[in-house]
């Protein structure tokens, strides 16, 4: 008869420790990274880190790989609170908020701490303005690098060595127009399909910093890498609308500071990247040749043209920031 109250309070413990796992709310978190990419880090990170500021009651369930679709339905799925968070595509999400594709204007910066004191400002408090007028909140900028030229067989030295080339972009309209303006011949693909697509033929080429170059293993197949820097792209952090309003102010603030902590190593891995992995693709077997860049950014001016009729307070404000955050 002794057992008796203690077999119920086990129970009633058990039962209260099950309650309380049962109540820790889950986060979905997709991306279309794959491992060793900055991103996929960063993503890992962040689930790490939310658990312990939120006391347990918030974890994280990291979809990587596009796992949950292509950036695009990964963008709709957020909106729509099937899933939380996602950490995007600049031109996926340019399709949403045009002015994201801004941005990508050609040669707009110099360096990525610059672009990072830019989004880090007004800049980057209008674009999450304009965002959340379309179900989502921006939450963070993490980065996806300054971007290159590559090819199966030959360096792209001048303008002219693009004429015709068939080249893989993302589905932002600024990138097509780049290329456009270069005599190439641009046509948007969903990241998850491009190796297969370059292996088969049907590009000759592609555009993507270094990190994406070297962790999708596309240097083995366009071995011919032009530094370009064309043009530059960021990493969107997106949650919700919906459901982030209905968080509480403690879980925001906890979201918020993991989005922080994992960005800041997202963007040194992808600084430090940007600097080593040219010796670590050379290594094997890749060939890299420096270009004059003002030919190229002379070739392209008239995309600005372009943006400033449509975007004009937009432009003229980022264009600004830009100027300011060089100095």
């Amino acid at each position: 008869m002794r057992i008796l109250p203690r077999t119920i309070a086990l129970t009633a413990i058990a039962t209260l420790g099950f309650s309380a796992s049962a109540q820790a709310e889950e986060i979905i978190l997709a991306h279309g990274s794959n491992a060793g990419n900055p991103r996929f880090d960063a993503a890992n990170l962040f689930a790490e880190l939310v658990p312990g500021c939120s006391n347990g009651e918030l974890t994280v369930n990291v979809a990587p790989s596009a796992t949950m679709g292509d950036d695009a339905e990964m963008l709709t799925s957020t909106t729509a609170g099937v899933i939380q968070m996602t950490a995007n595509s600049q031109g996926a999400m340019s399709q949403v908020v045009p002015e994201f594709g801004m941005l990508g204007l050609p040669f707009l910066f110099q360096d990525l701490p610059t672009v990072w004191r830019v989004l880090d400002g007004d800049i980057g408090d209008q674009l999450d303005e304009l965002t959340q007028a379309r179900g989502m909140k921006i939450i963070g900028f993490w980065d996806n690098g300054i971007r290159h030229v590559t090819h199966v067989s030959e360096f792209m030295e001048t303008p002219a060595d693009l004429d015709g080339m068939k080249i893989r972009t993302p589905p932002g309209r600024v990138t097509i127009d780049i290329f456009e303006a270069l005599g190439a011949n641009p046509a948007p693909l969903a990241w998850s399909e491009l190796p297969t697509a370059l292996r088969s033929g049907a590009f000759e080429g592609q555009e993507n910093p270094l990190t994406n170059i070297y962790t999708a293993k596309l240097h083995e197949i366009t071995p011919y890498i032009t530094m370009t820097g064309h043009k530059y792209e960021t990493t969107p952090v997106l949650a919700g609308l919906g459901w982030w309003n209905g968080l509480s102010d403690e879980h925001k603030a906890c979201i918020q500071q993991s989005v922080d902590q994992a960005g800041w190593y997202q963007r040194g891995r992808s600084l430090i990247d940007n600097v080593q992995l040219r010796d670590v693709m050379t290594e094997e077997g890749a060939k890299f040749m420096d270009v004059d860049r003002a030919a190229f950014q002379e070739a392209t001016a008239s995309v600005y043209d372009k943006y400033a009729d449509e975007y004009g307070d937009f432009v003229t404000d980022l264009r600004a920031a830009a100027a300011a955050a060089a100095r």
